[in-house]
């Protein structure tokens, strides 16, 4: 069941070194972020998009993060210093087993390191279903915070980035967090 809950919702953007950036906030937890925009006003509009269709939260109490100090974080990391999301409050979307396992894992790719689809398949014990940890990095929310620029495909090729600029946003992340691929 979706909700709009836009009137419970923070949202804050700005310019950034990767471009036009927003994060949204819902009851305390980042719950959208958009980067790589031509300017901060259509990140905020990609992050009001994305807020509009905000399912209920799969969990209870959320966090007490504000959308202003979730940007300064993400500004950070845009200006290429090494930061620590393991903390930040996420909003709690609705997953299955397999999904929360496969996100938490690719939360633990340290920076600068790379996993490809199939070793993270194997990380979350189900060899063999590279594809469906395709699907649920594909379906990411919350790129940078959860990492899914670090999983690659077989062989070391890039595979697929669904965040704005696509591949050429994803080779410009590893390559900014010094990652060999």
């Amino acid at each position: 069941m979706s909700t709009n809950l836009l009137a419970e919702v923070e949202i804050s953007s700005k310019t950034t070194l990767l471009g036009g950036m927003a994060v949204g906030v819902a009851e305390g937890a980042v719950a959208a972020i958009a980067f790589g925009h031509k300017s901060a006003a259509a990140a905020e509009r990609d992050v009001r998009r994305q807020m509009r269709d905000l399912p209920e939260p799969a969990g209870g109490t959320q966090g007490n993060v504000a959308a202003d100090e979730v940007l300064e974080v993400l500004t950070d990391y845009a200006a290429g210093e090494a930061v620590n999301f393991s903390k930040m409050p996420v909003y709690s979307y609705p997953r299955t087993s397999f999904q929360q396992r496969v996100i938490a894992a690719c939360c633990a790719i340290p920076r600068g390191k790379t996993l490809t689809y199939g070793q993270l398949a194997a990380k979350v014990g189900n060899p063999g279903a590279a594809r469906a940890v395709g699907s649920v990095m594909s379906s990411n929310p919350l790129p940078l915070v959860i990492p899914c620029h670090r999983v690659l495909a077989a062989g070391g090729g890039l595979g697929g980035y669904s965040a704005r600029q696509g591949l050429a946003m994803k080779r410009r992340l590893l390559e900014m967090e010094g990652a060999e691929f």
